[in-house]
């Protein structure tokens, strides 16, 4: 299906002219014959997209339409309109419509490259927030987060379970990318122009959580002044992210294990099924299988969501990745401060990597953006912690590890001069292509491409 569509039409003969052809071109379409029932099926269904005439028995398409602005997941409206009530209809694209057409519809495939462009540009919004959302949370970009030997190992995994709709379990300590690899999973996936949706299962309080997952009815519960779209409705054809579901409570667990075996689910304080075309990733921190053991996750759940494992690798055994990313986000903060840095003193990288980051990529990312906070024209070993700058002797490395990152820096500007030529690069260095090839293996910079 292309998407699902609500028609709201009162004359019978045109409403079913609207649906056959929406329907003929692949979209999933319900109809109502007034306002009353298009509002109760919207409180019940999540649509991509309501096509109604602003004329309407008992509710117009107009009062239709503002009474579901205010739910965050309303489906966008096209009006259908007679040339009398043009100016309504103006009136409403002015309010947030998009747009109307006129009756009698002369050109069927103008509401159908309508509907479709209205579609695809809600789905395109959806993206993009989810990615502000990624971008907020500081996460680095793909290429760099899968910039070690043990991370391309993850992402070629990532390439083969994209194609399937299998459920995915991410497992790897706080910080590690857990979100970015879903969200690359999705991206890479047949469902990557649906929604991605994140939910952290352990920012949201138990007695909330279920809401968020699954919306709720109007009078659900004490609060609950309208009917909400849940996260699975928010993600219909495309991917939900469940972070940390080793924190989801075990009445929960048992719910959830029922949408993934009858593929529907209801809001609370509703009674009508609601299909769940969603893929889920799930992540945690957590070692599940202890967690069955003592009884905190349900076995069942557990084998239902490890269909196809990743284990994320924490980022002290991402060679050469401390180097990458501690570039990357010197640069980003440096940006955002107005800076202009000439890069990291030797002394610096040096003790960054010697550090065994328990936060991982996230405390990475803080420590970098505290130290070209305090840097005037580089990040110095002088800006960094106590607990990482402890890891240089005497307030010195030593002899070793400064020819190292002597030497390192030196590698990089004569392939950076050559344009990546290894061979002009050995020759300038004084030394075989072998062995430069050699360092370079050493160095991490085959792991950077």
């Amino acid at each position: 299906m292309k998407g699902s569509v609500l028609v709201v039409e009162d004359d019978e003969t045109f409403r079913a002219f609207v649906q056959t052809i929406l329907q003929d071109e692949g979209y999933q379409v319900e109809a109502a014959a007034d306002g009353v029932k298009a509002l109760r099926l919207l409180r019940q269904t999540g649509f991509d997209v309501v096509v109604s005439d602003l004329k309407l028995p008992g509710k117009s398409g107009l009062d239709l339409f503002r009474e579901t602005r205010p739910d965050p997941g309303a489906p966008p409206f096209i009006f259908l309109t007679a040339f009398g009530t043009v100016d309504e209809a103006v009136c409403a694209i002015k309010e947030g419509a998009v747009d109307f057409l006129t009756k009698p519809l002369k050109d069927p495939q103008a509401l159908l490259a309508l509907v479709q462009r209205t579609i695809e540009t809600q789905s395109r919004t959806r993206e993009y927030l989810s990615l502000k959302e990624s971008e907020s949370a500081g996460l680095p970009p793909e290429e760099l987060l899968f910039a070690s030997d043990s991370m391309r190992a993850v992402r070629q995994l990532v390439h083969d379970v994209a194609a399937t709709m299998a459920n995915v379990l991410i497992y790897g300590e706080s910080g590690t990318g857990k979100e970015l690899v879903a969200r690359t999973i999705h991206l890479m996936s047949k469902r990557s122009k649906g929604a991605f949706v994140a939910i952290n299962c352990a920012a949201i309080p138990e007695n909330l959580l279920e809401s968020e997952l699954f919306g709720h009815e109007k009078g659900a519960f004490t609060g609950a002044i309208q009917a909400r779209q849940g996260k699975f409705e928010l993600a219909k054809g495309g991917t939900i992210f469940l972070d940390e579901i080793g924190e989801m409570p075990l009445s929960l667990q048992a719910k959830l294990l029922r949408v993934i075996q009858e593929r529907s689910f209801e809001r609370v304080g509703g009674t009508r099924e609601i299909k769940a075309d969603v893929r889920i990733i799930a992540a945690t921190n957590r070692n599940l299988r202890e967690e069955v053991t003592q009884r905190r996750f349900r076995e069942d759940l557990y084998y239902r969501l490890n269909v196809f494992p990743l284990q994320l690798p924490p980022l002290r055994e991402r060679s050469g990745a401390i180097d990458i990313l501690a570039e990357y986000f010197m640069q980003r903060f440096s940006s955002q401060l107005g800076k202009t840095l000439k890069g990291i003193e030797h002394d610096a990288l040096a003790a960054l990597r010697r550090y065994e980051w328990p936060g991982n990529v996230r405390e990475l990312q803080n420590v970098m953006e505290r130290a070209v906070i305090l840097s005037k024209d580089q990040v110095r070993a002088s800006t960094l912690p106590d607990e990482i700058v402890s890891k240089i002797q005497g307030g010195q490395l030593d002899s070793r590890e400064r020819l190292k990152g002597a030497e390192r820096d030196l590698i990089a500007q004569a392939i950076a001069k050559h344009g990546g030529n290894r061979r002009l690069a050995a020759a300038e260095l004084g030394i075989s292509r072998r062995s430069l090839q050699y360092k370079l293996k050493e160095y991490g910079f085959l792991d950077e491409g």
